[in-house]
């Protein structure tokens, strides 16, 4: 099941990159590189700084991996991957670079000449950490209608269940956007420190209530001491990266996306169906 879950993410990733995949079997793919995808990973900078000086034409290469060596034909001439693999390694940290932004289009059925407008969000995933000798990881989807305002949250759940394309559909187009892409994510950006301010402090007190503690241990075991020695300032500073509570913000990427929907519509909690 590990190799078949592989072998979607790969199917996935090549076309999310554009590169179109020319055989795709059980046990392989084989897939045309674009150009980007060629200089990120099949390391050939000679090649294309050549091509840079002399004005050349790019041929990117094309790629075979094998996902199930046991039913791979015989004679296939490929590159095996499998979870721990160094290819799949590089897969996986390229997506950071590769994945930190994209755009969809909500996939549309029309009729007739009428077109339809799409009206431009914003979404911001972040992930905040609580951390002290403890660590509370939360992760946050924002959505920002870039027309009149309106901000979601838990964006990626509602976005998920929507058919996308990264192709604007045939009959469809875009609202220009009457608040700027910079102006959305200060916005969003001001939402998650909010979200950070407000989280209850309790777990920070108790943090250093148990600092507090272990320094009470550690002065004791020192006592007797006139001239602390270098051990104490070192194990003082360890209690100190442990304990001492600090908020993280990290953000994990961003999109934007062109919907129907002008605004979402949420249901009071207790109300009924």
């Amino acid at each position: 099941m590990q190799q078949q879950h592989l072998h979607n993410f790969l199917e996935r990733y090549f076309e999310a990159n554009d590169s179109p995949i020319l055989e795709n079997e059980v046990s392989h793919l084989k897939v045309q590189l674009s150009i980007d995808l060629d200089k990120l990973l099949m390391n050939r900078p000679f090649y294309w700084h050549y091509l840079e000086k002399t004005g050349g034409s790019p041929q990117p290469m094309q790629l075979t991996l094998i996902t199930n060596q046991e039913q791979a034909p015989e004679g296939i001439r490929g590159e095996p991957i499998h979870f721990g693999s160094p290819r799949l390694h590089q897969l996986f940290h390229s997506t950071k670079s590769l994945g930190g932004f994209i755009r969809l289009y909500e996939q549309m059925q029309t009729t007739g000449n009428r077109s339809l407008p799409l009206q431009p969000w914003l979404c911001l995933n972040a992930k905040v950490s609580f951390q002290c000798d403890r660590k509370k990881d939360v992760l946050l989807s924002l959505g920002l209608n870039l027309i009149h305002g309106q901000i979601v949250p838990d964006f990626f759940e509602l976005i998920k269940r929507k058919p996308l394309t990264p192709r604007i559909p045939d009959f469809c187009f875009t609202l220009s956007p009457l608040i700027t892409p910079k102006s959305g994510i200060t916005r969003l950006q001001k939402m998650v420190q909010t979200y950070a301010e407000n989280e209850d402090p309790i777990w920070a007190k108790e943090a250093i209530g148990r600092w507090e503690s272990d320094i009470a241990l550690l002065e004791a075991f020192y006592e007797e001491y006139e001239e602390k020695p270098e051990s104490y300032e070192l194990e003082k500073q360890a209690l100190e990266d442990q304990y001492k509570p600090r908020i993280h913000v990290e953000i994990i990427n961003g999109g934007m996306f062109y919907l129907q929907q002008q605004v979402f519509q949420f249901k009071k909690e207790g109300a009924s169906s």
